[in-house]
């Protein structure tokens, strides 16, 4: 059981997602919030796994909440779930430490499916979100990075899908290969580059401003 908390002031989204996550086999919804510093008292007392944060909050931002948050609880996952598309949204709330972002016109189906992502190690994003950041990464000025030639050629393959915003299931699919075999090859580019997330990995490997 996924244990998600939520933290959204608009009303009826808050209850929207509420009744998702509660009416899905799977998951359960422990907490909702309608703004950071009510979330940021109460949170680290709380049993969770994922927490879906809204950036546009009332006082403090989700963004700002999450950089509390994350040091505290490295384990926990933060997915962003927000109206903004612009890159510096995007860039701060991966620095901060969330580990998937989308945007709120997502299929309820693809939350959900978002979610358990993120349980499994993966760092969702909405499709549009993806390609900002990809296109974000063309335009950023690489040397060549030694760190990639650590990793053999299938975890390059692996790693640079990743980077493209493809799932874990997408990257299986993509290299006729199991899921396991995707985790397993990911755990291994961890251990190589000594990082903790796929964030940290794309960062490391090709030289990207994922701070």
């Amino acid at each position: 059981m996924i244990q998600v908390i939520i933290i959204e002031d608009n009303h009826d989204i808050r209850n929207a997602i509420h009744a998702l996550v509660n009416g899905s086999s799977g998951f359960c919804c422990t907490a909702v919030y309608s703004n950071a510093e009510e979330a940021l008292a109460a949170i680290p007392g709380i049993d969770f796994h994922v927490a879906l944060v809204d950036i546009n909050l009332p006082g403090m931002s989700g963004i700002e909440l999450i950089s509390q948050l994350k040091p505290i609880m490295p384990e926990k996952q933060f997915i962003m779930l927000t109206v903004f598309e612009d890159i510096d949204y995007i860039f701060n709330a991966l620095k901060a430490g969330a580990t998937g972002y989308l945007v709120k016109s997502t299929p309820p189906a693809k939350i959900l499916e978002a979610i358990v992502d993120v349980h499994q190690g993966g760092s969702p994003m909405s499709g549009q979100i993806a390609r900002k950041v990809i296109s974000s990464f063309n335009q950023t000025t690489t040397v060549e990075n030694p760190c990639i030639n650590c990793l053999s050629k299938r975890e390059q393959e692996i790693l640079t899908l990743l980077s493209k915003g493809f799932r874990y299931k997408e990257i299986a699919t993509q290299l006729f290969i199991s899921i396991e075999t995707v985790r397993t090859h990911i755990r291994n580019i961890y251990q190589k580059l000594q990082v903790e997330s796929g964030i940290e990995a794309i960062n490391k490997a090709f030289g990207t401003k994922l701070q």
